[in-house]
């Protein structure tokens, strides 16, 4: 880690000359986002260079306090090279001069060591690991087992998916990608790879120089097989990172494709992923949907709540329809494929919507209205009553519109004495919160349907024509 102070102020150097004297304000701080750059380095020419590939951090300034703030530099520049063969980081620090304008002179070193850890060295050892660990992934991947799935690359017969139990080199491999992992997903802590159970998918391009093999790392998944009593094992994907240069191109897809192959092979309970993203979940349920296009066993049953939600009339709200899938079918998606019942159930409202004609309003109507059923349902109990739930408005400086607590009240004596009147306003206030958090729904599940769309044509064919 380099720390350079730029030049030195011309009265200092003289003493002769005299400096003015006045009273300066708080230090403000700088925010670690305005001034706190990540690269991706590929070989030793990129290092120190801000022309290679730039890292975008989600959130820098939550390593830096409460308020994300740095203290006491002016002009300061924090650049990181991090590299693409052995994932090292060296820290480039540059600053005109220090002074603890009120609040003291954050200490960087400790900071970038908390996400850096043991990977951040001095520039000449992070240049000499170029040549002398410029096998270190090849060495991983000797030990792996090349994972066959429906979606391989065939565009890029030179990338492939590598399975590694964690332990070993390949536990090492990912005690260097933490950095990463902390630095692109939000709200992400590393795993305790002490804990039995955990493997990695490692998404490698081969290429040959000089006759020698050599691997590129593109991406990976982490993932823990846990057992489920009496007899099974579940897996879970904890963590799943395709490398900024390589985004976009279908390797993050490929890593859950060949994840559900595993699942399915190995005959797995199911596939669940630990607090998912909003694009992994995106990225995710545009894939099942597809699965289960081609699945026989959930046609009859989605073909009859199609036909339900032309016909009935819910529009006086006379009556009332639940877009649930019967229980038997549920749990033929879990055994076949290995679609958790959570994921099922938002899976089959996507498969509805697709299957429903968007000029048709009733129909729409109708699902909209059951959407709303659902959520009110989750939110203040079931449709025959809120079991003692309420909804209120709660002030929030984040967003106020959208802004509110559930709770219960309290058990035994009078049901009249238990009940909270509610005021004309407060209706209208939770009928505008639950129509916005059905909104929102909706364009997820629109998003998702035009995904499938796009990727899938021939089978939403297939299924119209059946």
């Amino acid at each position: 880690m380099a720390l350079k102070q730029k030049g030195t102020d011309a009265a200092a150097a003289d003493p002769k000359k005299r400096r003015r004297v006045g009273f300066s304000g708080i230090d403000a701080g700088v925010e670690a986002n305005e001034c706190m750059k990540v690269f991706l380095a590929r070989n030793p020419d990129e290092a120190g260079s801000t022309d290679c590939t730039s890292i975008q951090p989600f959130d820098l300034n939550h390593f830096f306090g409460e308020d994300g703030k740095i203290y006491g530099y002016k002009n300061l520049k924090i650049n990181v090279w991090i590299s693409a063969i052995s994932f090292h980081g060296y820290a480039d620090i540059s600053f005109e001069e220090t002074s603890d304008g009120g609040k003291g002179i954050t200490d960087l070193k400790p900071v970038l060591q908390s996400i850096f850890g043991e990977n951040l060295v001095e520039k000449e050892e992070f240049l000499h690991t170029f040549s002398k660990e410029c096998e270190y992934i090849r060495d991983v991947v000797t030990n792996g087992n090349d994972i066959k799935h429906d979606g391989a690359n065939e565009s890029d017969p030179a990338v492939e998916i590598v399975r590694v139990e964690l332990l070993g080199a390949a536990a090492f491999l990912y005690s260097r990608l933490v950095p990463l992992v902390l630095l692109l997903v939000e709200g992400s802590t590393p795993i305790d790879i002490g804990e039995h159970g955990w493997e990695m998918l490692l998404v490698v391009k081969k290429t040959t120089q000089e006759s020698v093999s050599k691997f590129q790392l593109l991406g990976f998944a982490v993932i823990h097989n846990f057992y489920r009593f009496p007899e099974s094992t579940r897996l879970r994907i904890s963590q799943i990172l395709v490398l900024p240069p390589h985004q976009g191109e279908g390797h993050g897809l490929s890593l859950l494709e060949a994840i559900n192959s595993i699942a399915q092979s190995e005959n797995i309970y199911d596939v669940t992923i630990e607090d998912p993203s909003d694009y992994l979940q995106y990225v995710r349920s545009s894939i099942d949907c597809l699965r289960l296009l081609t699945f026989d066993p959930i046609k009859p049953a989605l073909s009859a709540m199609v036909s339900s939600l032309k016909e009935t009339n819910l529009s006086k709200r006379t009556c009332s329809l639940r877009m649930v899938p019967p229980a038997d079918l549920t749990e033929t998606v879990r055994l076949k494929l290995k679609i958790n019942k959570k994921q099922f159930l938002w899976c089959w409202e996507i498969l509805i919507f697709l299957s429903l004609d968007s000029e048709d309003r009733k129909s729409m109507d109708n699902f909209r209205a059951c959407i709303y059923d659902r959520i009110k349902g989750e939110i203040l109990g079931g449709a025959t009553g809120t079991n003692g739930k309420r909804l209120v408005q709660m002030p929030s400086s984040v967003n106020e519109e959208v802004s509110f607590a559930v709770y219960w009240t309290q058990d035994g004596g009078d049901e009249d004495d238990q009940t909270v009147e509610q005021q004309p306003e407060d209706l209208k206030t939770q009928g505008q919160q639950l129509n916005e958090l059905v909104d929102n729904q909706m364009e997820e599940i629109v998003g998702v349907a035009n995904n499938v769309t796009s990727r899938g044509k021939d089978k939403l064919a297939e299924l119209a024509a059946r």
